[in-house]
């Protein structure tokens, strides 16, 4: 781990504040005072673990702390994917993870897998800012078509629990923007999240009820982002530590005004974050006054490819996932793309994949479903399903001219223009297309038949009697939260697999070390 510290010396309360305090740096590991009535508390976390089960084992060696806490997303995927669901309370359960946030991702699933998942978990899954309609309330037909249950019955506002003798409060937040981050929307019509300021005034309110307990440490686990946890820092008194989510941020050591922010009272407040995908972890080690102010921090950042899978526990993983099979050997792989607006070479490749196995014209796959890349050496069925780890089956249809460039054209703009710039840029096989970066538009695209010829789609005026064979996985195709409808389910042909187990057969039937290079299918101007 990096390891980078901070002190904050001399905090001198004055009228109901605490003064702006003088910092240095420093590497020192903490040590106990026990003359000056100090308290340290080492905090192990995770954060947006989407599901990626090859990490979990990976931080179950490395992970450590007084208590492991999580930022939200630690699953992934709807009731389709049930065992990454089971494989992720287990991981839970082995890291003993008190508490977590409930993150948007732990919403792709209906409420009664959510349910069931929960109940496997032997920790707290925590959110004051939830809402749900009463079930007693809403049409029973909805009940049964989209197993609702009553959330409120897993998922908790806050907690107490006891660490080495003190008393430690924890309060969760879900993001403000659950439903419109929910993957299948109509599952939880019944639910809504707080905005901003409700959200902070529920927090205070929570703080309030925690410290007349007698608690004077409270950490607040968050799956806001980070700039909303900052806010809510700013318009709240009593926090001392933000475990936080959403936003993907890599957070390492303690930096004034980045994560190392003042609540209300001018109480230091620290905001943890650690990337996305299970490739890192951290530990954060604190020291507190008898008053529960931080006085001393260190923000350590772990790098999961440097731990090994445990034996013990890739076998307790196998039993719920199924054996990996070895499939063959990358012999080059590029660096994953840093940002959703940047081609990327490895969805591509299971474009290829896509488009050699069902023999169509285009493959088409959302930037954002990608967890995973491709690295250099053997490969095995596992790693390549948390590349696609969504379980959403192959489907088929052929999709006229303008509903493809129309798809395109949206995907285009709202990748641009939205936070974090979600979807993304669509990975493709059989197309290249090109964006401008200025007006943020789709501006060219071309057609490659299977002979490589090279036919020109004008994006002004598509056709709508010309027709291609398009491949995507039923989710793009068929629910268009994000692109529009490329065909309705009755037009469409769905496969009982998905993108994951097409790409095995395709790389063993390529039978020879491949090469991650799928790139020029997105082309830049301004």
């Amino acid at each position: 781990m990096n390891i980078q510290g901070i002190t904050i010396p001399n905090i001198i309360k004055t009228r109901g504040k605490f003064l702006h305090p003088s910092f240095r740096a420093e590497n020192s590991s903490l040590e106990r005072t026990p003359q000056n009535d100090t308290f340290e508390l080492k905090i192990g976390y995770v954060n947006d673990l989407h599901g990626q089960t090859n990490n979990m084992m990976r931080i179950l060696s490395g992970i450590k702390g007084d208590i492991i806490l999580s930022g939200g997303d630690n699953d992934i995927g709807d009731e389709k994917n049930r065992h990454v669901h089971d494989a992720t309370a287990k991981f839970l359960n082995l890291a003993d993870v008190k508490a977590t946030a409930l993150g948007n991702h732990e919403m792709d699933t209906m409420q009664s897998d959510l349910k069931e998942t929960a109940s496997k978990y032997n920790g707290n899954i925590l959110a004051i800012n939830i809402e749900q309609k009463p079930l007693e309330n809403q049409n029973s037909k909805d009940i049964e078509i989209f197993k609702k249950a009553n959330i409120k019955e897993f998922i908790k506002p806050s907690i107490i629990i006891d660490i080495k003798g003190e008393k430690i409060g924890l309060i969760g937040t879900t993001p403000i923007d659950l439903t419109d981050r929910a993957s299948h929307p109509d599952y939880h019509k019944d639910c809504k999240a707080q905005n901003l300021e409700k959200t902070a005034e529920l927090v205070q309110k929570e703080i309030d009820k925690i410290q007349k307990e007698g608690v004077n440490k409270i950490i607040l686990l968050s799956h806001l982002g980070l700039e909303r946890d900052k806010e809510v820092i700013k318009n709240t008194r009593g926090l001392d530590v933000v475990i936080g989510g959403h936003t993907h941020e890599l957070l390492n050591g303690v930096k004034e005004g980045e994560n190392l922010i003042y609540s209300a009272s001018g109480e230091p407040v620290i905001i943890t974050e650690a990337g996305k995908d299970g490739r890192y972890f951290g530990e954060l080690n604190l020291t507190f006054d008898k008053n529960g102010i931080i006085t001393k921090a260190q923000n350590n950042i772990g790098e999961t490819g440097m731990y090994h899978r445990n034996l013990v526990h890739q076998y307790m993983f196998n039993e719920i996932l199924g054996k990996p099979e070895q499939i063959g050997v990358i012999e080059y792989a590029p660096p994953a793309p840093k940002s959703l607006l940047e081609e990327n070479p490895h969805a591509n490749f299971m474009c290829d994949a896509m488009r050699y196995e069902m023999d169509a014209d285009i493959a088409i796959w959302n930037n954002s479903g990608t967890r995973n890349y491709f690295k250099k050496g053997n490969i095995d069925s596992s790693d390549i399903k948390e590349i696609a780890p969504f379980a959403d089956n192959i489907s088929v249809a052929n999709v006229s001219e303008k509903t493809l460039v129309d798809a395109f054209k949206t995907a285009v703009e709202v990748s641009y223009n939205s936070h974090g710039n979600k979807p993304g840029l669509l990975a493709v096989s059989g197309l290249n297309y090109t964006v401008n970066q200025k007006t943020k538009k789709l501006v060219d695209m071309n057609y490659i038949d299977k002979y490589g010829i090279q036919h020109h789609i004008d994006v002004n005026n598509p056709r709508e009697n010309k027709t291609y064979k398009v491949v995507a996985d039923s989710f793009i195709m068929t629910w268009g939260k994000e692109y529009g409808i490329l065909a309705q389910k009755d037009k469409c042909t769905e496969y009982p697999f998905n993108k994951a187990y097409i790409t095995c057969e395709y790389i063993k039937k390529l039978n020879q070390p491949v090469k991650i290079n799928q790139t020029g299918r997105i082309k830049y101007v301004m």
